[in-house]
C-alpha cells in the first residue's frame, strides 16, 4: 500500500477539476434514466442506454465510497451501482471482503449464482463478478478486480479471491468522454524544503494558505524560496537564491469508446473485446512567477531540486462506475551552467498544457503533447561572461486504480548567457588607478520543455498491451526576453 504523506491544511472533499487547459471537453450527452430493481441488497442503477454516452463527472461526496458490479457474459449483466462495499482488501493475496450495506429483505442464494434476470443475488457476490470500487481499506488507489473464487462468509462479509481485470469488462460497448477538475483541497502535500507554502481556493469563498495570497478558484499554488547549493565539481562557490511560485488548475481528461466490443445477443450480454478508442491525460491552466539571483555555482549537467510532492485520488463517476484516478505532482527547480555568470532575473509565465495518451484501433497508443505559454521578464540583469539555465517545473503522473499510465514533465525555464572581454591598463611608473574597460553582450531567453512517457499500464482500458514505454516526445520552444550590452 502506498505510504501517504500527511494531508495538508484542510480535509479533502470529493474530486472536483488536474493539469493545464485544453483537455478533452466535457461531453454534454445525457445518460438515460436508470432502471431500478427491487433488490434490497443493491441500489442496482443500470448503465445508461448504449446509444447515449455515459456522463463523466466528479463523484459527489455521497458517492466517494461507491461500488459498481458487472457480470459479463450474462443477460442483464451490465455494470450497475450497488450497495455492496469493499470492506477490506489485501494487495498481497488479492483477497477482498465484500459486505452488503443495505439489509436484505429476501434470503440470499447459498451459492451466490445469478438470479433468472441475470442480476447479482441481493447482498452477495459471485464468481465472475467484476468490481469497481472507490478508495477502500487496503485499496487506497481504488479497486478494479474480477472475483475468481468465493472463499466464504466472515463477520464482516463475503471473502473472495480476486484477479486483475480491465475497464472494458465494465464499460463494454458504452461510450464516455469528459474533463473533470480536481478539487485543490483534496491534495496531500509533502514539503521537501523548509520554506514551502501551499495555498488554494474553491467555491464558497473557501481559501487556505498564507494570509493575503491571491489564488483563483479551483487553483493550487505552491510557493518556495531557497538558497542554491554549490554543485559538486562546479568551478565557483554558490551565492545564489531562487524564489517564486507554481500555480495550476488541474484537470483529468478521460474518454472511452466501446466500438470494438462484441455486440450483445438476445440471450447474453456483450462480451468485451477492448475499446475502439480511449484517452487518459492531464491538462489545466498554469501560472508561475519566479526569480534567480546571484552567482549560481552549477555545472553543465542539470541539478534538480524537488521542493514539494502532491498526491490526489479524484473519483470520476462514469455512468454508474467509480473510476479512480491517481494523480501525483512533483514541483522542482533545475539549474545548470558554468558557474561564472552572475544574474538577477525574473519571469512571469501564463498558459496551459495538455499531456496524455490516445488509443485507436489503427494506430494503437499515441502521445498527446501540447502547451501554449506567454512570458514576460520582470527583472533582467546579466554580468560577466558565462551561461546559466534555470527551470521551475512540475512532473505529473496520472493513472487508474494504482496503475501509472502517463508521466508528463513541464519545465518552463530561463536561460541567460553573456560574452565579452575585460581589460585593465595601468600607466608604467604612475600612481594612478588602472583603467578597466569591459565590452560584450548578454541575452536572456525564456522557454519550455514538455516531455514524458506512456506506460504499459495503459492496457488497463482493455487495449493491447504496450510492449515498452512510449516517449511523448519533447515539445521545445524558446524565445528572447531581453538583451543588452556590457
Amino acid at each position: 500500500m502506498r505510504k501517504r504523506p500527511s494531508r495538508a491544511l484542510v480535509p479533502a472533499l470529493a474530486a472536483s477539476a488536474l493539469f493545464l487547459a485544453a483537455g478533452c471537453s466535457a461531453d454534454p450527452g445525457q445518460s438515460s434514466a436508470a432502471a431500478r430493481t427491487p433488490d434490497a441488497g443493491a441500489s442496482a442503477t443500470t448503465t445508461a442506454n448504449s446509444d447515449q454516452p455515459l456522463a463523466v463527472a466528479a463523484a459527489p461526496a455521497a458517492a466517494a465510497t461507491s461500488t459498481a458490479v458487472a457480470r459479463p457474459g450474462t443477460a442483464g449483466g451490465k455494470a450497475r451501482k450497488t450497495s455492496l462495499k469493499v470492506k477490506s482488501y489485501d494487495s498481497h493475496t488479492r483477497r477482498a471482503v465484500i459486505s452488503a450495506v443495505a439489509k436484505e429483505t429476501s434470503s440470499p442464494s447459498p451459492t451466490g449464482t445469478p438470479t433468472p434476470a441475470g442480476t447479482a443475488t441481493p447482498g452477495r457476490t459471485a464468481v465472475g463478478d467484476v468490481i469497481a470500487s472507490a478508495p477502500a481499506p487496503g485499496a487506497p488507489d481504488g479497486l478494479l478486480a474480477k472475483v475468481t473464487k468465493v472463499i466464504g462468509e466472515t463477520a464482516d462479509g463475503t471473502e473472495v479471491q480476486t484477479a486483475p481485470t480491465t475497464l472494458d469488462t465494465l464499460l463494454g460497448g458504452d461510450d464516455a468522454k469528459g474533463t473533470v477538475p480536481v478539487d485543490p483541497a483534496s491534495f496531500d502535500v509533502e514539503r521537501l524544503l523548509p520554506d514551502v507554502k501551499v495555498s488554494w481556493a474553491k467555491t464558497g469563498d473557501i481559501h487556505s494558505g498564507p494570509e493575503g495570497t491571491k489564488v483563483p478558484l479551483g487553483s493550487l499554488r505552491v510557493d518556495v524560496a531557497t538558497k542554491v547549493a554549490t554543485a559538486e565539481g562546479a568551478p565557483a562557490s554558490a551565492d545564489a537564491s531562487v524564489s517564486g511560485f507554481v500555480q495550476v488548475k488541474p484537470e483529468v481528461d478521460f474518454s472511452y469508446g466501446g466500438g470494438a466490443s462484441t455486440a450483445a445477443t438476445a440471450a447474453t450480454a456483450s462480451t468485451a473485446s477492448g475499446p475502439g478508442a480511449a484517452y487518459l491525460g492531464v491538462s489545466g491552466d498554469w501560472t508561475s512567477q519566479w526569480a534567480l539571483k546571484g552567482r549560481a555555482g552549477a555545472t553543465a549537467k542539470p541539478v534538480r531540486l524537488p521542493f514539494a510532492k502532491l498526491h490526489a485520488d479524484p473519483v470520476l463517476q462514469v455512468g454508474p462506475i467509480p473510476v479512480v484516478v491517481n494523480l501525483d505532482l512533483t514541483c522542482y527547480f533545475e539549474i545548470s551552467g558554468d558557474g561564472r555568470v552572475t544574474v538577477d532575473v525574473g519571469q512571469d509565465l501564463k498558459g496551459d498544457f495538455k499531456a496524455g495518451g490516445t488509443f485507436g484501433t489503427a494506430a494503437g497508443w499515441t502521445p498527446v503533447n501540447e502547451s501554449h505559454m506567454d512570458s514576460s521578464p520582470v527583472r533582467t540583469s546579466v554580468t560577466t561572461a558565462g551561461s546559466v539555465k534555470a527551470a521551475l517545473g512540475a512532473q505529473a503522473t496520472v493513472g487508474l486504480y494504482g496503475a501509472v499510465g502517463v508521466t508528463a514533465d513541464l519545465a518552463p525555464y530561463l536561460r541567460g548567457e553573456a560574452a565579452g572581454t575585460v581589460t585593465a591598463t595601468t600607466p608604467v611608473g604612475s600612481g594612478t588607478k588602472s583603467d578597466v574597460a569591459a565590452s560584450g553582450s548578454w541575452a536572456l531567453y525564456g522557454g519550455l520543455d514538455l516531455s514524458g512517457t506512456l506506460q504499459i499500464q495503459l492496457a488497463i482500458f482493455g487495449t493491447p498491451v504496450i510492449q515498452h514505454a512510449i516517449p511523448l516526445g519533447t515539445l521545445h520552444r524558446e524565445w528572447k526576453l531581453a538583451d543588452g550590452k556590457m
